[in-house]
């Protein structure tokens, strides 16, 4: 039985999601930039106004994934902003110039985040996935999930990629949890889902009306992924 997790702008996003059926809620802002870490009354609305777990999105700036030194503690501060708020856990990726983990700055995240979860985002896509997954299984730090496409821009064109690596991911103990994300929708989840039989899924626009982040979350078609998906 897998689980889905949700992509949030609000308080009346999360509520819509967690009643038709989100396991999980990613919480961003800035939707259009691919999501930024939200704001400090945003948290604690949506913390407070669900039950489920809030994954909080901890990026300062869209430009990349690479991080300058004197951009780690306004990420530290968001961290221990988001865990005080009472976030379930952090959304987090780092990357090299060189197109690796940056395991310096991902080590100062995982050691702040301390208990709470923590998710490797699509960073992972900007490299080579199987070989990112493989250091961060190899690294020692404590990665709970790892949100991926497979390296492409979207889940159908990189499912032989995911196929890999959740079947790595169940090879073994402690590894992160492989979770597909990009472009899933009602559309394709069942196949997707009968191919990888992941222990969760990401969705955004896909559970939206008109698949379009500017609309609110569309109820039934939560509710039809998610029997889907708990079949």
């Amino acid at each position: 039985m897998s689980k889905l997790e949700v992509i949030v702008l609000n308080e009346q996003d999360a509520e819509m999601a967690e009643a038709y059926g989100a396991d999980r809620l990613e919480l961003v802002t800035a939707i259009g930039e691919g999501g930024l870490t939200p704001s400090y009354g945003v948290i604690k609305r949506v913390v407070n106004r669900v039950n489920i777990p809030v994954m909080v999105m901890i990026r300062p700036h869209s430009h990349s994934f690479v991080y300058q030194k004197e951009e780690w503690d306004v990420m530290r501060e968001d961290i221990k902003m988001a865990k005080e708020l009472g976030a379930s856990g952090i959304v987090f990726g780092g990357l090299t110039a060189k197109g690796s983990v940056d395991f310096s700055i991902l080590e100062m995240v995982v050691k702040e985040a301390g208990s709470m979860s923590v998710t490797f985002h699509r960073a992972i896509d900007e490299a080579m996935p199987i070989e990112i997954y493989k250091s961060l299984c190899e690294s020692g730090l404590k990665i709970n999930q790892v949100l991926t496409s497979g390296g492409r821009p979207n889940v159908m064109e990189g499912l032989q990629t995911l196929r890999d690596l959740v079947e790595d991911s169940v090879n073994g103990t402690d590894k992160p949890v492989i979770m597909p994300g990009s472009g899933l929708g009602l559309h394709n989840i069942e196949f997707v889902h009968e191919t990888l039989q992941a222990p969760y899924y990401h969705f955004g626009s896909g559970v939206r009306k008109n698949g379009d982040f500017r609309y609110t979350i569309d109820g039934g078609i939560l509710e039809r992924i998610k029997e889907i998906v708990t079949r």
